[in-house]
């Protein structure tokens, strides 16, 4: 059963989640508010089937267990991009924020800067995966507004050929990062596809998928029907050079937090990120809506999340638009036993409309990574 996102959302913007900052320098834990907010006219995604999170879901503790001695690695790729962005002498730059452009070179072409890794599931495997695009630029400390507006792109440059606008860049022109991780999951192409074709603005979305699969799995960045030779009007043909697959064997798979791990790896710069599971519908027009979400509340560091809602009933077929305003908010949680001992469960209340007055958004306690959305700076001091 599939799920899709009402109204809501968001959550948080914290300096440092330990389990995955492990190759990188000391981070000062820095925990923002949390929100979850819904419009009449808000974001309905669809999520969640068979073939979701179950499969990944008992490995999640062992991801992104880097080792320390890599991030010398990491570091000298970031610092050699600096100091060559150091030249140019500008304000951006004396800011610590590497240069970014629009359209990115795609991941997958620059396969010559990929850094190896010990595999975190068994150390004496390795894995190659792309380097960041920055290390954390906030200094342990929190971030001066000039610093977050510098990280960011804009689909078209200013006079002077900067493509990093901050916040003189149009809404409509804003470039969004969507990190999707897949576990043989049929339905990413179908992801991807609606990504592409429910987008406003579809030409200002790059995808990034980690796409772990075996030899006969439908893959992600191939079309749904044929091939794009034979049918080259299909989104995920017309918008190829927008989509980097980051491929890796099954068995190879140590659960979704490594898998989103290396997904922001391939981040650049872009102004928005979101990360989304692999399953899920979008509605019409879901780059203005959410970006208007998250604009709406006025925060550089507001994250919005939710459990998507069920796709059922949620979409009109025929226009693609949500048909509900109801909105689902994290807070129903209560302790699940298992083998490995009792963790927290968090689950969504029961969903409502919200008070016809408001107009900001709402407190809510937990993030759900299978919908995330925020400024690009997220992914860079967050990675």
């Amino acid at each position: 059963m599939a799920l899709s996102l009402i109204a809501s959302i968001l959550v948080v913007y914290s300096y440092g989640l330990t389990s995955s900052i492990r190759s990188l320098p000391d981070i000062k834990l820095d925990q923002g508010l949390l929100y979850s907010m819904n419009k009449k006219h808000a974001l309905n995604i669809a999520n969640e089937n068979q073939f979701g999170d179950d499969e990944n879901r008992d490995t999640d503790t062992q991801a992104d267990d880097i080792d320390n001695g890599n991030k010398n690695i990491d570091h000298a790729n970031v610092n050699d991009i600096t100091n060559k962005n150091n030249n140019n002498n500008t304000d951006m730059y004396k800011l610590g924020v590497p240069k970014s452009t629009w359209p990115v070179t795609s991941t997958n072409k620059e396969q010559d800067k990929w850094i190896t890794l010990p595999h975190p599931g068994d150390s004496d495997m390795t894995v190659t995966v792309p380097p960041f695009w920055s290390l954390p630029v906030h200094n342990n400390e929190l971030m001066p507004r000039e610093k977050a507006l510098a990280i960011g792109t804009c689909i078209e440059p200013d006079s002077n050929g900067n493509f990093q606008r901050g916040d003189e860049c149009p809404l409509d022109k804003r470039t969004i990062f969507v990190a999707i991780a897949s576990y043989r999951d049929w339905q990413c192409k179908h992801t991807v596809t609606s990504i592409f074709h429910r987008a406003k603005n579809p030409e200002r979305i790059r995808v990034a998928v980690v796409d772990q699969i075996v030899e006969g799995d439908d893959i992600c960045d191939e079309p749904i029907q044929e091939t794009c030779q034979t049918m080259p009007d299909q989104d995920i043909c017309k918008y190829h050079d927008q989509i980097d697959n980051y491929r890796m064997d099954a068995p190879l798979a140590v659960g979704p937090v490594f898998a989103r791990h290396i997904g922001h790896r391939q981040y650049r710069g872009e102004y928005y990120s979101m990360q989304s599971d692999a399953h899920v519908t979008f509605t019409q027009d879901w780059d203005v809506d959410i970006i208007s979400q998250q604009e709406a509340t006025g925060d550089e560091m507001t994250v919005m999340t939710t459990y998507l809602t069920d796709i059922v009933g949620s979409i009109d077929e025929k226009t693609g638009k949500s048909l509900r305003n109801t909105r689902p908010i994290m807070c129903n949680t209560d302790y699940e036993g298992g083998p490995q001992g009792t963790h927290l469960r968090h689950l969504s209340q029961p969903e409502q409309e919200p008070p016809g007055d408001l107009t900001m958004p709402q407190l809510e306690p937990w993030w759900a990574a299978g919908f995330s959305f925020s400024r690009g700076h997220f992914v860079v001091n967050v990675p």
